[in-house]
Order: C-alpha cells, then structure tokens, then sequence
C-alpha cells in the first residue's frame, strides 16, 4: 500500500528560505567586507561625474516660526550605490497594505555579517486633494515609489551613518561642482522642473528671489535635491512649491494684522491719555499751581 505524503506550500516555501538564508549567512563570513574597499567603491560610484552625484542627495523645504529650513537626505540613487558597495546585505520591499486612502510599503535589511535586522514601513497617500482616489495606475507607481524610499530608509538605518559621512561629505562637493558651468545648470535645472508644472515664478516665491542669477552653487545644490525628492516621490510639487508659500503669505498677512491690531491700541490708549495730562505748571501730588 502506497503511503501518500502531504507537503504543506508555506513550510516548504519556509525551509527553502531559510536555507537561503543560511547559505548567504555562511558566505558573507568567509568573505567579510574590508572597509577601506567599500568606502573606496561608495566615492567611486557617486562621484563618476557631477550629474550622478546630484542625484545623491534630496532636499525639502518646511516653514517654521523662524522662516523655515531645508532638510537634507541622502536618496534612493545614494542608498543603493551604499548598499550594492556595502556588500553582504539581504534588502527586500513589498507592499502590505492598501486601505483604500493610503499604501504601505515594508522595507527589510538585513546585513549578513552582523546579523542586524531592520524592518520599516513607508505610508503614501493615494489621494488627491478632494478625497477621489488615484487610478490603478497611479496606485502602482505610488506603490513603486514607496517600495523605493522603504529600501532607501531600511539600508541607511543598518549601514552606520558614522562610517559614510566622510564619503559623503565628499560627494557633495562633488554634487556642488568646483568647475560647474553655472548658467547651464540653471537652465537644465528649470527645465527639469518646468516638465513637472514648476514655473520660474513659483520657484523665485519659494526662495524669495527675483532672477535666475541669485541661483547660485548652493541655491542649485538645493533645488537638483528637491528634484530628486520630487522624482523618487518623497514629495510632490503641491507640497514643495505651492503649499510652502501659501503658508508662509498666510503668517505674513497674520503678523500684519496683528501689528495693525497693536498700533491701534496704542494710539487709542494715547488718546484716551492726552486729556488727562497734567499741566506743566500744576504740582500733581498736591494740584497746587506753581508760580
């Protein structure tokens, strides 16, 4: 009598995976990672010409009491040029929810060598403004774009900060351009962000210039980063051009109406004062005129 084996799908697909594991696990040390090398290898790749080291970096602007500030990151371009040098690392993403309102991407890293794991969840809208929610297609590149930043976020969170930022200090300069033709960059730069709806006008209110010449090094360093940010879709153009400045006219136009507010008071108050004043000639503790 022949006995029939049942094999459960999901401890197969289990035992295979570990094994894997095992086996990467194994190979990672009996070649372990010099550091010299990969430091070497991460200058390498980002800074072959200044175009790529650009595209390291992501900037976004948020307003605050004192006039807001530009946050920088490294971006996804910049994570995996880290991860493919660091070597010995286990990345995977996938999207675990959908609610209908908003996506969530996983991100797993997990270096081989050290046997540090991290896990982390990216969340992206997936609607407008008025509430109606992205196409099918929408939804997908949303879902890519979080898969994306999820990747960038597990592998910086396990390759210690510590160890890169010199390398990346150095590809900055690199991004900065020491010979750079400036006015080419600028109109490039315009370009880029003129395909995404971006004028001239609403990039002089974001930075509160009045020509393209006040772009300078710095000023451009910035805005290629908020093009990354844009394109890897850590944000959108609503949020980095349009949301910024009507913040921003709005606590201006508040600090106007309280000033107004306080200047009237004053006055009122001096008014209200004038006719109460004392002669110069009268003693006011005793109201006796004085000769």
């Amino acid at each position: 009598m022949n006995e029939v084996i049942q094999i459960q799908q999901a401890e197969m697909l289990q035992a295979i995976n570990r094994s894997e594991v095992d086996m990467q696990v194994s190979t990672a040390k009996q070649y372990p990672r010099e550091l010299p090398k990969v430091l070497n290898q991460i200058a390498t790749y980002a800074t072959m010409d200044v175009e790529t080291a650009s595209e390291c970096f992501y900037v976004l602007r948020r307003n605050g009491d004192n006039g807001g500030s530009a946050i920088e990151g490294l971006s996804v371009r910049m994570a995996e040029i880290i991860a493919g040098a660091w070597g010995n690392l286990r990345v995977q993403t996938r999207i675990i929810g959908n609610d209908g309102k908003t996506i969530t991407a996983q991100g797993i890293c997990h270096d081989l060598e050290t046997n540090v794991a991290v896990s982390v969840e990216v969340k992206r809208r997936i609607t407008d403004r008025n509430g109606r929610t992205y196409s099918e297609d929408m939804q997908v590149v949303t879902g890519n774009a979080a898969s994306a930043i999820a990747f960038r976020n597990a592998v910086l969170k396990v390759v210690p900060k510590a160890v890169t930022k010199k390398v990346i200090a150095e590809v900055k300069q690199v991004a900065l351009g020491q010979a750079i033709d400036l006015e080419t960059s600028r109109q490039n730069c315009l370009a880029n962000f003129a395909k995404a709806g971006v004028t001239e006008k609403m990039i002089f209110e974001l930075f509160e210039i009045s020509k393209i010449e006040e772009i300078d090094k710095n000023l451009l360093f910035e805005l290629k980063g908020l093009w990354n940010a844009i394109k890897e879709g850590s944000t959108t153009v609503q949020e980095a051009f349009v949301k910024p400045v009507e913040e921003r006219k709005q606590a201006e136009e508040a600090k106007r109406k309280a000033e107004e507010t306080k200047a009237k008071a004053t006055a009122a108050a001096k008014r209200a004062t004038k006719g109460n004043e004392v002669p110069a000639n009268v003693d006011p503790e005793t109201g006796e005129i004085k000769s």
